[in-house]
Order: C-alpha cells, then sequence, then structure tokens
C-alpha cells in the first residue's frame, strides 16, 4: 500500500468536539476517494435550522467544508445519499436547494425516507461520496 492509498481521517476544527465527545469521524478518504459522514441541519454551535430549507443549506455547507478539509469539492461528489423524515412532503424544497449546490452536473442521489434522524428536530441529512480532482475540467 502506497503512502497515497493509506486511510486518512478528515477531522476540520469545526467538528473536533464531535469528534471527540461521539468517536464522529466526519470523513475518511482514501487515495482520492472521500467518504463523507451524513452531515445534518445543525451548525458547528449547535443550532438547528427552522425548516428544511435551512437545514438542507446547513447540511451541503457543512459537506462542502469537510470536502474543502479532504482537498476536494462539491465538484468531486459522484454520489449523495440523503436521509428525510418527510420525503414525499419535503422533497421539493429540499431538491430547490440541493440544485443551488449542484446546478448542472448531478451526482448519482438516492433520497430515504426515514422516521428519525439524531436528534427530532432534524428534517435531513447528507451524506456523499467523492473523488478528488475528477470534477475538474
Amino acid at each position: 500500500m502506497t503512502a497515497t492509498n493509506k486511510l486518512q481521517s478528515i477531522i476540520p476544527p469545526a467538528f473536533q468536539a464531535w469528534h471527540d465527545a461521539y468517536h464522529f469521524t466526519p470523513a475518511t478518504r482514501v487515495g482520492d476517494t472521500i467518504w463523507v459522514s451524513g452531515q445534518v441541519g445543525a451548525d458547528a454551535e449547535g443550532n438547528i435550522g427552522a425548516d428544511v430549507q435551512a437545514q438542507t443549506r446547513i447540511a451541503f455547507e457543512s459537506l462542502k467544508y469537510v470536502l474543502e478539509a479532504a482537498g476536494a469539492s462539491l465538484d468531486d461528489v459522484v454520489e449523495l445519499t440523503t436521509f428525510h423524515t418527510d420525503l414525499h412532503g419535503e422533497m421539493e424544497a429540499f431538491t430547490a436547494v440541493k440544485d443551488e449546490y449542484f446546478p448542472s452536473r448531478y451526482p448519482s442521489w438516492t433520497g430515504v425516507g426515514v422516521t428519525q434522524l439524531a436528534l427530532p428536530e432534524l428534517r435531513v441529512e447528507v451524506r456523499a461520496v467523492a473523488v478528488a480532482g475528477s470534477g475538474k475540467g
């Protein structure tokens, strides 16, 4: 195994407390592939967005932040998996925000309806797989 293929835990500064308290690693990188753990609609201070659109924005901003810490960008995302507590009722609002972050090159995407997330107020969770450098050109 070469040095570039070693497993790297990506823990940006804003996630250090979560890592320490809950043993949560925001992303793992092996070679050019990056697996990003689920990002929710709560900011680094624990403030939860008021509605699904606000929570979706927070989740995608967190995704962007974690990818940048891992040496990638949203352009490098090849797969999204999203979890929704009201899949049918909030999909239109969610998609409108998602399309702000992925306006033309859409990654593979699976949306899953769930009964609950980590906190009762959370409406959406976003996880992703990226390949660093794949979105260039």
